[in-house]
């Protein structure tokens, strides 16, 4: 059983210190037993930041109704009229993005910004900055909270994630110069101040990729590249092998590996 304190110490020799702003994609499984559980590895992060530091995730939004934007436009909002609408403070984390961005939403301190697809949580002294007037369209784009992240000079800390799970490099398929992105529209019923209503959400592909690609996802393969420059943080936070990671770096270097790779 790991101490909230001895996970401080590990986020310490790792590079994490007070005042830092930090998105954070971890595997409570591959960390290992803490002490509080999910909350005792909140409770970690927290001290590590500090006071005047902030702490960013990705949380989405259960949706057991998704399989209604597989079906043609003019049908959507019929199909819905039974859905669950979203609520911003209540609808749990979607299940794929970890068990942590549940416990995270959950806490005591958290915000969430309102949106059902792009919906993030975040902690500390930028938190309400960070979760405040969200771009509806394109959420993962120019106005998001990962934008911000890149503005106040933010970090990616990576807790024994997969590969595949760096949100921030959605935000750089905004930027890469690949013909014919794919885009979507999604249809989503909502809670609203008028009561529950369908609303449409337009973005880039965030789910099947901006591109067809064929093998491995092309996040993976891009970070696998990145982080055998040796230009990220490496060590061990309880028994998970982590990453601390400069985000403005990493999203330059995804906008020219997109760009090289996807843009053909």
């Amino acid at each position: 059983m790991f101490t909230v304190e001895a996970i401080v110490d590990d986020l310490r020799r790792l590079g994490v210190a007070p005042g830092d702003v930090v998105m954070v994609h971890a595997s409570i499984k591959k960390i290992g037993p803490v002490e509080g559980r999910g909350e005792g590895l909140v409770r970690a992060l927290d001290a590590a930041v500090g006071r005047e530091g902030t702490l960013l995730m990705v949380l989405g939004a259960k949706d057991d109704w998704s399989w209604v934007n597989e079906r043609p436009e003019e049908e959507r909002a019929a199909l819905l009229a039974d859905a669950e609408p979203f609520d911003a403070e209540t609808t749990p984390a979607q299940e794929d993005v970890g068990v942590l961005a549940e416990i995270f939403r959950q806490m005591p301190g958290t915000l969430v910004s309102d949106h059902p697809e792009g919906r993030f949580g975040a902690r500390g002294r930028l938190a309400r900055e960070f979760m405040a007037d969200v771009p509806w369209d394109d959420y993962y784009g120019p106005g998001s909270p990962l934008e911000r992240l890149l503005d106040a000079g933010g970090m990616v800390l990576r807790l024994g994630a997969d590969t595949n799970t760096v949100t921030l490099l959605h935000y750089s398929e905004y930027f890469a110069e690949v013909p014919d992105k794919r885009r979507v529209r999604r249809h989503r019923r909502v809670r609203s101040p008028e009561g529950s209503q369908i609303r449409v959400v337009d973005c880039l592909d965030d789910c099947d990729g901006i591109v067809g690609w064929d093998g491995a996802d092309y996040f993976g393969l891009l970070l696998t590249d990145y982080l055998a420059l040796g230009r990220a943080a490496t060590g061990q936070v309880g028994q998970a092998p982590s990453e601390l990671v400069d985000a403005r770096d990493l999203h330059a270097f995804g906008v020219r590996w997109m760009t090289s790779h996807l843009g053909k």
